[in-house]
């Protein structure tokens, strides 16, 4: 990879379903692209089709350990962490060393190499917000203590970091705030709605909803979600910018269209609702449609065609 005037990213989470989708874009765009996973949650299957691209060197490594790269770096992706309820209540320290010491190994590369740096943040550092939509300056309403918290701060922190090695070090940063995304190389029993409701439906088994049905979500499909979140990277503004798909509803109609677009047998029921379940999701992508012109495209039914028939290769 030396000598070579193609930009070179570093992907952290390069095994995981956005890290994966996220390294295939930017090999479309050509870089070369060096990603860090330890496979904690990720999975050798989302990388595995670009085995023996010239283009592409995989380091299996914590990216909480000091990250030692011996080739010239333009940008660093830090998409390194759990990202569903099941994974961050099995795993809370892991999720709060590697948004806090993983964020500062990876913007410690992005100093050392002159390169800039993106934060995968989340729509979770609102919390169960109070304003809706979501706007990137409201501040959260989140439960430092609860059992959701260790992801939650986790991403807090990560973005204060990386702000602080912005104004401190003069570091080139971005942050994307993510809601929802869906789509294919999401893992089946990662616990969240996408997969739980489509492999629960291809089962004709019961399709589960917490609480009344009545808490609202956002679903963004990937493919749009990595092409705004290279947007960003390759803009020119430094505070946080919310990337999603504004059209809300129910986990009630979420769960009703699944079963539409499976053809599935299966009924719905509903179970108590888990701690702090955010009940409104929902962002305002003005930023976005204002400073790197983007908005979502692939509508719901499209997108889910493409997501199910990923799964039906799974189940």
């Amino acid at each position: 990879m030396k000598n070579s005037k193609q930009p070179t990213s570093v992907v952290t989470g390069a095994a995981g379903f956005l890290g994966s989708h996220l390294t295939d874009l930017l090999l479309s765009k050509g870089h070369k692209v060096i990603g860090i996973d330890n496979f904690v949650t990720g999975s050798v299957d989302n990388i595995s089709h670009l085995g023996g691209n010239p283009n592409f060197k995989f380091i299996q490594q914590d990216v909480t350990e000091f990250i030692f790269l011996d080739v010239p770096v333009n940008y660093v992706w830090h998409f390194a962490s759990p990202a569903s309820p099941i994974d961050y209540l099995e795993l809370p320290i892991q999720t709060l060393k590697v948004g806090s010491l993983g964020t500062h190994k990876a913007l410690g590369l992005a100093k050392n190499k002159g390169a800039r740096f993106l934060i995968a943040s989340t729509s979770e550092i609102y919390g169960d917000p109070l304003v809706h939509p979501q706007v990137e300056e409201y501040w959260g309403n989140v439960n430092t203590i609860g059992p959701r918290g260790c992801y939650d701060e986790a991403k807090r922190f990560a973005e204060a970091m990386t702000m602080a090695y912005h104004r401190e070090h003069k570091v080139e940063t971005r942050i994307v705030r993510i809601f929802n995304t869906y789509g294919p190389r999401m893992r089946i029993n990662d616990g969240r709605v996408v997969p739980a409701f489509i492999s629960q439906a291809l089962k004709n088994k019961p399709v589960t909803i917490f609480g009344e049905g009545k808490q609202t979500r956002s679903f963004c499909y990937v493919s749009d979600l990595i092409e705004g979140i290279y947007r960003l990277m390759m803009s020119q503004y430094d505070l946080p910018v919310n990337i999603g798909n504004p059209v809300e509803m129910t986990m009630l109609q979420f769960a009703e269209e699944i079963i539409r677009e499976t053809g599935s047998k299966s009924r719905i029921v509903f179970k108590p609702l888990p701690q702090d379940d955010p009940k409104q999701r929902k962002p305002n992508i003005s930023k976005a449609k204002s400073l790197l012109k983007w908005e979502p495209k692939v509508p719901l039914s499209r997108g889910l065609k493409d997501t199910i028939a990923y799964f039906r290769t799974k189940i």
